[in-house]
């Protein structure tokens, strides 16, 4: 009645297997990243050569802004951002945003066009598995001090609310 599988159909099987496997552990690495994980973002190098020690997350809240040259959305924020920057006190909220464009130099002509001042560093394979998959861009994650995610957004915030993140500044001791 069930009769005997051919060769061809054994590692049909096999392979189906193998493949369910496989994506089983892959899951959590490709997972979006949610209010209450932690996001380490480790010492990073911005496109200008500066580097982001790992310490000093540690002191205040970080604002992590992903985000594209090309994304209109993303320009919207990005201007909602610079005037952030000028409404809170200098050192009580880190900053750092992240382009997720391929070539560095399209990131450099797009800021020194719109006299964006901010940190940008380069989306890369250690930052993409922390960060896990995005639902688009613009993207915004807040990180408490311990690098716990304790506010996301994704898509266009109205300029209101993103003005309300200032709530996450810290005065600088």
């Amino acid at each position: 009645m069930f009769g005997i599988l051919s060769i061809a159909q054994i590692r049909f099987k096999l392979i189906q297997v193998l493949a369910l496997i496989s994506l089983s552990l892959m899951q959590p690495s490709v997972m979006a990243i949610e209010v209450g994980d932690t996001l380490a973002l480790g010492s990073l190098q911005t496109i200008d050569g500066q580097t982001l020690d790992a310490s000093q997350w540690k002191q205040r809240n970080t604002l992590v802004h992903v985000w594209a040259t090309w994304c209109g959305y993303c320009h919207q924020q990005n201007e909602h951002l610079t005037q952030l920057i000028k409404k809170i006190p200098p050192g009580s909220l880190n900053i750092v945003t992240i382009s997720i464009d391929k070539k560095p130099e399209l990131v450099h002509k797009y800021l020194e066009k719109h006299r964006y001042t901010f940190p940008v560093v380069m989306m890369n394979k250690e930052l993409a598995a922390a960060i896990g998959k995005r639902r688009g861009v613009p993207e915004l994650y807040i990180l408490n001090p311990q690098g716990k995610v304790i506010q996301k957004d994704y898509g266009l915030m109205v300029d209101l609310d993103f003005f309300e993140l200032v709530k996450y500044a810290r005065p600088v001791k």
